[in-house]
């Protein structure tokens, strides 16, 4: 059977390259861990835009996830008292994206 990398085109194909490259969220859709999230240490949240929405799961067992857009060069701190910081990510080529 031929490889399917050889017949995608387009976005299909540069997902099954960075699949074969290691990457195995080239979308960065994962569920990231939070990080120590105080003010000085925000968890950072990686972006290919200027902008972003979050969910953030105050508590272990909770039941409700806490929506919030999270802004370049803005931190964030989210009801339960994490707080969030918006980076530069990298595009699925594993560039860093070029926002307007």
């Amino acid at each position: 059977m031929a490889d399917p990398i050889e017949h995608a085109t387009g976005l299909e194909k540069k997902e099954l390259m960075a699949l074969a490259a290691g990457n195995d969220d080239p979308f960065g859709t994962k569920v990231l861990k939070r990080g120590p999230g105080t003010k000085d240490q925000p968890t950072e949240i990686p972006s290919m835009e200027d902008k972003r929405i979050i969910g953030c799961i105050c508590e272990e067992d909770a039941t409700c996830i806490n929506w919030m857009w999270l802004h370049m060069g803005e931190n964030k701190r989210c009801e339960c008292g994490y707080w969030f910081k918006l980076v530069q990510g990298t595009t699925i080529c594993g560039e860093e994206s070029r926002m307007h």
